[in-house]
């Protein structure tokens, strides 16, 4: 299953650490109206009911929206809950792996820190990479920063949609401009804003001028 490039420009990256005032539904609901147009569950310490249930909510959600919903490294709530894709991580299940499990049902994306680990994941069957991380950043505090000419050598070396990753916000999107990427993919940058529907207008705007030839 191969992922539209469009749907790859503002992928949002779901963090509770910035719940308390809305629920995850309700901050999702509101990147969704404010034209998020991927959105990734990504949830380490939950039980798998919990994490079920909310998957359910958020599937429900996406498609209200017409977005995708990928599951972060769960390949099983992925098919338990009928999203549209899982992503995995270089130390996560394999993509060969997860692809012999949905089949070509799924969306898999894959990250990658060099030319050599997007390569390999397009050829195993990723449809689309996540790289970084581009700028430092709080949500992964043992990865190294992403040269922006790795970016672009990854861009070029492979066929499928890459989004880049990682300290990415308002501020700094415009870095981005020239190095071939499909989208990016936020997290605080969005679900830290005050007003998450307002920013997230905001940002996509930046980003389609990031993305432009």
């Amino acid at each position: 299953m191969r992922c539209d490039r469009g749907q790859m420009l503002l992928y949002a990256v779901t963090d509770r650490a910035w719940t308390g005032r809305q629920t995850l539904a309700e901050q999702a609901a509101c990147a969704l109206r404010g034209g998020v147009t991927c959105l990734q569950l990504r949830e380490k310490g939950l039980d798998t009911d919990t994490f079920l249930s909310e998957a359910l909510e958020l599937r429900a959600l996406c498609r209200r929206y017409g977005v995708p919903l990928i599951i972060n490294d769960n390949v099983e709530i992925a098919l338990r809950c009928g999203a549209d894709g899982v992503h995995v991580g270089q130390g996560d299940t394999p993509v060969a792996e997860v692809r012999r499990q949905v089949g070509n049902r799924m969306i898999i994306g894959a990250s990658a820190h060099n030319v050599d680990e997007a390569v390999r994941a397009v050829r195993d069957g990723a449809d689309y990479l996540g790289a970084g991380a581009i700028f430092p950043t709080g949500t992964k505090g043992d990865v190294t920063p992403l040269p922006l000419r790795t970016l672009r050598e990854i861009c070029r070396a492979v066929d499928v949609p890459v989004v880049a990753i990682g300290g990415l916000n308002g501020e700094n999107l415009g870095a981005l401009a020239g190095c071939g990427i499909a989208g990016a993919a936020l997290v605080s940058a969005i679900f830290s804003a005050p007003d998450i529907e307002a920013e997230c207008r905001r940002l996509r705007a930046l980003v389609r001028q990031a993305v432009r030839p």
